[in-house]
């Protein structure tokens, strides 16, 4: 192997590591300080149902994918900003779309028009006492 290409591979490597140490959920949460409960990176599908007061608005439901967990939360990767309050949370589960009612904590920027919206998951949603979600599929 020609010694430039080393170097070349060098510079690769150098860059791709500048990347994740600046960007590692593990390494950020050193310098931002302990958090109550650890994140876990998973990316999963999900169906974004807004909530307004009381009505489900299932016409602006939309996918979505995670980018995080936590026990009692999630961050989803969202292709613009897009102000939620409050969201039933669609999971696929062995054959079924199970929904959580979620609230959101904060949307950040995540460059190149990305955005993540962190959600704070409050109580499961059963089908019974919201029949409107049963028209969704995905």
């Amino acid at each position: 192997m020609p010694i430039f290409s080393r170097r070349k591979e060098q510079a690769v490597q150098g860059f791709v590591l500048k990347v994740v140490n600046n960007n590692c959920p593990e390494l950020r949460a050193l310098i931002e300080g302990p958090r109550l409960d650890r994140r876990v990176n998973l990316t999963l599908v999900v169906l974004v149902v807004p909530v307004e007061g009381k009505r489900t608005r299932v016409e602006r439901a939309f996918t979505a994918v995670t980018k995080e967990f936590s026990s009692t939360g999630t961050a989803i990767v969202l292709d613009g900003p897009k102000h939620i309050d409050e969201a039933f949370l669609g999971f696929r589960w062995e054959g079924e779309l199970i929904f959580l009612r979620a609230k959101a904590k904060h949307l950040s920027p995540m460059g190149g028009g990305f955005f993540q919206l962190g959600f704070r998951m409050q109580e499961m949603i059963y089908p019974g006492d919201h029949p409107e979600l049963s028209e969704l599929v995905f």
